[in-house]
């Protein structure tokens, strides 16, 4: 394997060089620089909770705080796991509203920079380099100086959370208020800051992708380089699971490997998503740019008169301009990879923010994302007159409200469209996703959940519990050889219910002694008895073991256990595991 060839960096500690570096070019003639800030277990730090804690998302954990991690908790692990390796571990529900909120000051931060900050997700942004690079005097002079701002940011204590939709502008904190008191008596405040110390690394490479990676590693990497630091990561690091696991069968292992591949023979055995693969696998851009001479405007705005106080408004607004904006792209036969969302107020102050989706947002979740980042620049007091000019305000108190809200499309490019059913598909899913956004005006967006298939061998880890709307991708392919695995799904042999925690329960003998199972599967005595919830029910019929070993290459992760089917007086079938020594009720059939 090569040496990494890259330039390690110090994020907060900024250097001025003495002459402008040459390395903002980029090093194919074609693929921009890109420096992209990443903040590590941001679910994590967007949170409140004493260390050990853990956020969890669709019944596994999404991010771990340090000491978490140094127990053995690692993302993508079952809950009950992680207790077990941790039994002190918070676990904490994802709360994405407080993620954009708690990451607007690193956006604002990186801003004065340039306004072409691109939010990838909370916790990871990026900014092209060509500019800032040759105005800062370098590369490596902007990435220290960045990192020096995000330091700082991330170092000054969070804005205590706002009332959701009470968005507060200019002149109304107390224009309503016969009661406020114009000399309060200042009070202690509330422990709001999370209590993982969240830092922040820099990278810089040819592309997004290859500056995210660079980011995680906290290097700079070399101008033309892209591709040599990329060669030593795994194939599965390009984001197609199917294609990974058809390299690693070819013997191509590393990204390296499938560069080295001729781009003709890769389009022919691979198809446009090999080319796409490819092509980032070479620190290129995933596809060849298509200069346009004129974008044409797809934007659309809605303005007030007169200026509305409150934000609740602007995210019903937003709605109907999601809609319209669909409209408008589908119109010109293209679509967007990004979605700038722009505020306007009476006093002249504005503000915007790129979001960036993968796929089609819906209207519905356009307008959520607009609520979101109301709350984040409310937090910020970005409207409430928080930068040192509350003395003027009050001339111009009776001119508080927003006067704007305008949606734009960014990042343009053709849309190849979709293959739909016959027989009014469309129309039938368009009236879902209405009800759906219906639902989860009531209940929120993680209240309606769909079910998605998984990799796993009980039919608990087979499936998992998507917010509707969200994208998922599964830790484990769902399709891949599993042995031990339980039957395939049928009518016939999947349980009818699956606990979502498996419940302890007792399997006893004729005499009253409780079955084993020994490490070659082997049973100590045919169960007569299982004990549920201190109710004794007799074994009619079971079969099993169906022994798993599972993870043995981490210590960590490692766990054995026997599946057994068994029924009961009655007819019940009931789905039972034994691991450690202990024995739980998994699933029941009817």
């Amino acid at each position: 394997m090569s040496t990494t060839p890259t330039t390690p960096i110090t994020p907060t500690t900024p250097t001025t060089p003495t002459t402008p570096t040459t390395s903002t070019t980029p090093g194919d003639g074609r693929t921009p620089r890109v420096l992209v800030v990443w903040c590590p277990d941001w679910p994590v730090v967007a949170v409140t909770g004493d260390d050990p804690v853990a956020v969890t998302e669709g019944g596994r954990i999404l991010a771990c705080s340090a000491g978490a991690r140094a127990a053995g908790v690692r993302q993508g692990q079952r809950l009950k796991l992680a207790q077990r390796l941790c039994p002190e571990l918070e676990l904490r529900d994802r709360d994405p509203e407080a993620e954009a909120r708690r990451f607007e000051p690193v956006v604002a931060a990186v801003e004065a920079f340039t306004p072409r900050v691109e939010v990838i997700r909370p916790g990871l942004c990026a900014i092209p380099v060509k500019g800032p690079g040759r105005y800062f005097g370098g590369e490596e002079a902007l990435a220290a100086m960045v990192g020096a701002a995000v330091t700082e940011a991330l170092e000054r204590p969070p804005v205590p959370d706002a009332v959701p939709g009470a968005v507060t502008v200019p002149g109304t904190e107390t224009a309503n208020d016969p009661d406020s008191d114009p000399n309060p008596t200042p009070q202690p405040e509330a422990e709001t800051a999370p209590r993982t110390t969240p830092h922040a690394q820099i990278g810089v490479a040819d592309g997004l992708f290859a500056a995210v990676l660079a980011a995680r590693a906290g290097v700079l990497v070399p101008a033309g380089r892209t591709a040599e630091f990329l060669a030593p990561y795994p194939v599965g690091t390009l984001g197609d699971e199917a294609l990974a696991e058809l390299l690693g069968r070819l013997g191509l292992p590393t990204v390296g490997a499938f560069a080295a591949l001729p781009p003709e023979a890769v389009a022919d055995r691979f198809g446009p998503a090999g080319t796409v693969a490819h092509r980032l696998a070479r620190g290129l851009q995933p596809r060849p740019l298509v200069p346009r001479d004129e974008e044409p405007d797809l934007a659309v705005e809605q303005r007030f008169d007169p200026p509305e106080p409150l934000a609740e408004p602007l995210v019903f607004v937003a709605r109907t301009l999601a809609e319209q904006l669909h409209q408008r792209l589908a119109g010109a036969g293209l679509t967007c990879r990004r979605v700038a969302v722009e505020v306007a107020c009476a006093d002249g102050r504005t503000a915007s923010r790129l979001w960036r989706h993968e796929g089609r947002l819906s209207a519905t979740a356009l307008a959520e994302r607009v609520r979101w980042q109301l709350q984040a620049w409310q937090g910020m007091g970005t409207f409430t007159g928080d930068r040192g000019d509350r003395g003027d305000r009050g001339d111009r108190g009776d001119q508080a409200g927003f006067t704007l809200l305008r949606l734009a499309p960014d990042g343009l490019s053709p849309d190849q469209g979709r293959q739909l059913a016959l027989w009014g598909q469309a129309v039938a899913d368009d009236r879902v996703e209405r009800a759906v956004a219906r639902v989860q005006a009531v209940l929120g967006h993680a209240g309606l959940r769909r079910i998605e298939p998984a990799g796993g061998r009980g039919p608990g880890e087979q499936q998992v519990r998507v917010p509707w709307g969200e994208p998922y991708e599964a830790a484990a392919l769902a399709e891949a050889p599993w042995p031990g695995r339980l039957a395939e799904r049928s009518a016939d042999l999947w349980p009818a219910v699956v606990l979502r925690e498996p419940a302890p329960v007792r399997v006893l003998d004729e005499e009253g002694r409780p079955v084993t199972v020994d490490g070659r599967a082997g049973v100590s005595a045919r169960p007569a008895l299982v004990v549920v919830r201190g109710r004794e029910e007799r074994v009619a019929g079971w079969t099993g073991p169906w022994p798993a070993v599972e993870y043995w290459w981490d210590q960590s992760l490692a766990r054995r256990r026997a599946r057994f089917q068994m029924v009961v007086d009655g007819g019940r079938a009931l789905l039972l595991t034994v691991e450690g020594g202990a024995w739980y009720l998994e699933a029941g059939y009817d």
